[in-house]
C-alpha cells in the first residue's frame, strides 16, 4: 500500500501552479479565517498548500484538494520543509485566543518569528500577514503588539511581505452573547456609542488571497475596512431597522471589566490582554484609513451592506 503523500511530515507535493510558480502555503487553515482564505484560493485555481499541526484534523482541507504538510510554527525544522518549493504564503495563526488545543502567546512571538526565518531562507516572493489595525500604537495591548513586531521582523530579515491590518471581526463580536437578532440584544464592553472599524471574515479572506499576487502592495501595511467607522449601538440599530427587530446592546462597564480582568488575570493572562483591547476600543481611535485598500482591493464595503451580508449568516431575512 502506497503512503499518501499529503500526510509526510514535510514536503505534501511538488506541482507547481500553471506558469511555473510553487504552491502557496496557508498558516493557520484549519482557523474560521485561515479555512475561507483557503477557499479563496482554490476558487482561483491556485495551487495551496496547509501546514497542519500533528494531530489536528486536516479533513476539510483535504476534501477541497490542499495539500497537507504537518508541523508546527515552534518547530524550525518542520516549517523549512514546509516552505520548500512554495511561491507564497498567507498567515493568518494566533496563538493568544487559545481557540485550539496548542494555542499559547508564544506561537504569536517565537512561533511567527520561526515563521518569518523560514520564509527568508525559502525566499518566497510574498508573505502576506494577517495584522492588526493599529498595532503600531498599542504597546499595551499584547496581541497587537506581537503582530507589529512580526511586521518589524519581516522587514529585518528583507522579506518581501504585505500586512494587512483587518479592524475586529463583527461576525465573531456580535455572536458572542449569542444571535443578537435571535435574542434582541448583543453584548458589548464599555460605551456602546463610540465608533471603530468593523470587518466581516469572508471580506478580510478575500483581500488576503488578493494580497498574493496584488501589483505595487509589496512591503506595504494596509488598513482593512468598511466605509466608516460604527458604533455598537449603530450596529444594533442598522441590523434592527433591517430584520423589524429590536435589539437592544447590553455594555458591561469598562470599571467592571478591568475589575475582573485584573482577577481573572492572575490565572488567565488573556483577560488583561483583551480588557486592554476593549480600553484601546473606547479611545475612538481604533479606526481605518481605507484609502490604500480602495486603491489595492477596490471600494471598502459599506456599514449597510456588511451587516445585511451578516444577517444573512446568521440565518434571517432582510425586510424588504
Amino acid at each position: 500500500m502506497s503512503e499518501d503523500p499529503r500526510q509526510r511530515p514535510g514536503l505534501a507535493s511538488s506541482a507547481g501552479e500553471p506558469g511555473g510558480r510553487g504552491p502557496t502555503l496557508v498558516v493557520g487553515g484549519t482557523g474560521m479565517l485561515g479555512n475561507q482564505v483557503v477557499s479563496e484560493l482554490v476558487s482561483r485555481g491556485k495551487h495551496v498548500r496547509a501546514l497542519v499541526r500533528p494531530g489536528s484534523d486536516a479533513t476539510r482541507l483535504e476534501a477541497a484538494g490542499v495539500d497537507i504538510a504537518r508541523g508546527d510554527m515552534m518547530q524550525p525544522e518542520s516549517l523549512r520543509q514546509a516552505m520548500a518549493g512554495v511561491d507564497a504564503v498567507i498567515t493568518s495563526a494566533a496563538g493568544y485566543t487559545r481557540h485550539r488545543k496548542g494555542d499559547s502567546p508564544e506561537i504569536d512571538t517565537q512561533g511567527n518569528s520561526n515563521l518569518a526565518e523560514a520564509a527568508g531562507r525559502a525566499g518566497v516572493r510574498r508573505f502576506v500577514l494577517t495584522s492588526i489595525l493599529t498595532c503600531d500604537q498599542t504597546p499595551q495591548v499584547p496581541h497587537f503588539w506581537h503582530k507589529k513586531l512580526m511586521e518589524d521582523r519581516l522587514e529585518q530579515l528583507g522579506v518581501p511581505f504585505v500586512a494587512l491590518r483587518p479592524g475586529a471581526f463583527l461576525d465573531q463580536v456580535a455572536r458572542s452573547g449569542g444571535d443578537p437578532v435571535a435574542k434582541g440584544r448583543v453584548m458589548w464592553f464599555g460605551s456602546p456609542r463610540v465608533p471603530l472599524t468593523f470587518v466581516l471574515t469572508a471580506d478580510l479572506a478575500r483581500c488576503l488571497a488578493d494580497a498574493v499576487d496584488a501589483p505595487g502592495a509589496e512591503g506595504q501595511h494596509i488598513d482593512i475596512g468598511w466605509d466608516r467607522p460604527i458604533s455598537m449601538q449603530d450596529f444594533a440599530d442598522i441590523a434592527g431597522s433591517m430584520t423589524g427587530t429590536r435589539i437592544k446592546v447590553r455594555s458591561v462597564p469598562m470599571p467592571v471589566l478591568k475589575a475582573a480582568a485584573a482577577t481573572v488575570g492572575r490565572v488567565t493572562p488573556m483577560a488583561k490582554d483583551m480588557a486592554t483591547m476593549m480600553a484601546w476600543f473606547q479611545t475612538g481611535r481604533y479606526v481605518a484609513d481605507t484609502s490604500r485598500q480602495r486603491e489595492v482591493f477596490g471600494p471598502p464595503p459599506t456599514a449597510e451592506d456588511a451587516i445585511r451580508r451578516l444577517i444573512g449568516i446568521l440565518g434571517h431575512q432582510v425586510r424588504g
